[in-house]
């Protein structure tokens, strides 16, 4: 059968996406998990996966169009598969059969009324960005349950967010598959609900039970709440409505509950343009009454309103983890001034030869290797603590984190395993990571499992800071910019060097000053003079 894909909604208030590339065409036979186009939301470039094997038959936007969440994206020819049907449709073709949007896990026909109940399964979408489970943080409803189309069903914890997951029909809540705290899996049933559909034949009722057990179902599809107050509509349409300078409050709203559209403003807009000019008796009137009041400064009525936006998404992970470093880790700062004129020399006659479009020979990698060769002689600054301080786990592994400004917020991916890697092979992993940061496309697998994190605030212009440690990590260091200086070498000589400004924070329950101190020298020694790094690596 030919079945819709529906563009999911993921509840943190993404109502519709610009559709930036189709990476399939009609006529393409596609496997489960495919790529199939990739969107841009008002927060990250998602990848859309195709969760069903088989043909695409129509794709519903062209590349640029604006698609909405509820509707359909593309069909698919699903191969080997049966439509469900009751048996008196076949007795009734002239009744339009209904898409069904989710997969049926059982159907129950009730030939005798006008109405059909079916038990339909929601299943966690895939939203692209590599989130294959989720854990359940809670219920907002029980089974038994009505709900609306829209409403919050539960609160699931990614490893990016905190998602509100929302119904996509009306109907009764027949059956939670998980419970709070367990993991959910994507493209599995996360609940089951009991969906009313209404026969297609004018309805003449003829049986009072039908009529009375098809009321509720009626009751909650048709109660669609009045708009009132703020109104409804996604980042990008309120940045269309500001620029324009039109009150959204005064659009109307096409979408679910009153939601407003991008195309509703251009609507609104091109209404107000038709209003017809005032006349010239009008206007002397107007600049009449005008006069006789009092003048004021064109400054003073100028009405700048203040702007108030959520924080969401990896913006509001980041504020939590950060709030919960602080008041619970014990900060000291230690700093220190690098000298890497031989560095800098080293690795501009390397640069030519080794770099690439994979690998971009950087800095980076040559304070990635050097630092894991202090950590073997410093285990403790690759540690992590317990919650209750009472047990200290030394890892094994140096998965060294570099936190990057992508643009959903600040990003911490790790390249593991540095102490058995090249600075070339390094280099590589660096270059992809930041790639994937910058586009908002970081895997899970690559923001877990760190072990000690670089900062490099040099880039946008700093030379010392004080950086916060990314728990359960106990240490963290803050790279300034590099400066030519002036300074005094062996001989009493001024001359030029390049110097870079460390910052380390440490947690003083498990690391104390002589301690990063002492490997702070060790890792300075490695930058300042790089053949004794060559030297230490195995």
């Amino acid at each position: 059968m030919i079945k819709d894909f529906i563009l999911p909604d993921i509840g943190e208030g993404v109502v519709e996406c610009e559709l930036v590339e189709w990476l399939v065409k009609e006529g393409d036979t596609v496997v489960e998990d495919q790529p199939i186009a990739d969107v841009m939301t008002d927060k990250a470039l998602v990848q859309i996966p195709a969760p069903f094997a088989g043909v695409v038959t129509k794709l519903y936007y062209a590349k640029g169009d604006i698609a909405k969440v509820h509707a359909p994206l593309y069909a698919v020819q699903i191969e080997g598969a049966v439509e469900i049907a009751g048996e008196e449709s076949a007795t009734e073709p002239a009744a339009p059969t209904a898409k069904v949007t989710e997969p049926v896990a059982a159907t129950t026909a009730n030939t005798s009324s006008s109405s059909s109940v079916s038990i339909e399964e929601f299943l966690l979408p895939d939203i692209g960005e590599g989130i294959v489970e989720c854990e359940l943080v809670e219920w907002l409803v029980s089974e038994g349950d009505w709900v609306e189309e829209d409403q919050p069903i539960a609160d699931v914890m990614t490893d990016k967010a905190l998602v509100q997951i929302p119904a996509i029909k009306a109907g009764k809540i027949a059956k939670l598959h998980y419970r709070k705290g367990q993991l959910a899996k994507v493209h599995a049933p996360l609940f089951a609900i009991e969906v009313k559909h209404m026969a297609s034949a004018p309805a003449a009722a003829t049986n009072t039970d039908t009529v009375a057990n098809a009321a509720p179902a009626a009751q909650i599809v048709s109660a669609e709440p009045a708009r009132q107050g703020k109104a409804l509509a996604s980042p990008a349409v309120r940045r269309m409505a500001r620029s324009l300078d039109i009150d959204l409050s005064q659009v109307p709203g096409t979408g679910k509950h009153g939601r407003v559209y991008k195309e509703d403003i251009t609507r609104f807009q091109q209404g107000a343009s038709n209003v017809p000019a005032p006349s010239t008796t009008q206007v002397k009137e107007a600049q009449a009454t005008q006069a006789s009041q009092t003048q004021v400064p064109t400054s003073t009525v100028t009405q700048r309103a203040d702007t108030v936006e959520p924080i969401r998404g990896v913006k509001a992970v980041m504020a939590r983890m950060m709030v919960e470093s602080v008041s619970s880790i014990p900060h000291f700062t230690y700093c220190e001034e690098f000298d890497l004129t031989d560095l800098v020399a080293l690795r501009e006659s390397m640069k030519v030869k080794y770099s690439s479009d994979e690998v971009k020979l950087t800095m980076m990698p040559f304070f990635m290797k050097s630092m894991s060769l202090a950590l073997s002689q410093f285990p403790v600054m690759n540690s992590q603590v317990n919650a209750d301080c009472t047990e200290l786990t030394y890892k094994a592994r140096h998965n060294i984190g570099m936190a990057v400004d992508s643009k959903v917020g600040l990003l911490v991916p790790n390249i593991k395993d540095v102490q058995d890697k090249s600075i070339l092979e390094v280099a590589a992993e660096i270059t992809r990571l930041t790639q994937a940061a910058r586009s908002g496309r970081v895997a899970p697998a690559d923001l877990k499992d760190g072990t000690i994190s670089i900062s490099n605030i040099g880039a946008l212009g700093g030379t010392v800071a004080t950086p916060i440690i990314n728990k359960p990590e106990v240490a963290i260091v803050a790279l300034g910019k590099l400066q030519t200086l002036p300074r005094f070498n062996a001989k009493g000589e001024v001359e030029a060097r390049q110097i870079m400004q460390v910052s380390w924070s440490g947690d003083h329950r498990v690391i104390d000053g002589g301690t990063i101190a002492r490997f702070c020298n060790l890792w300075k020694q490695y930058l300042e003079q790089p053949q004794e790094m060559l030297l230490a690596m195995r």
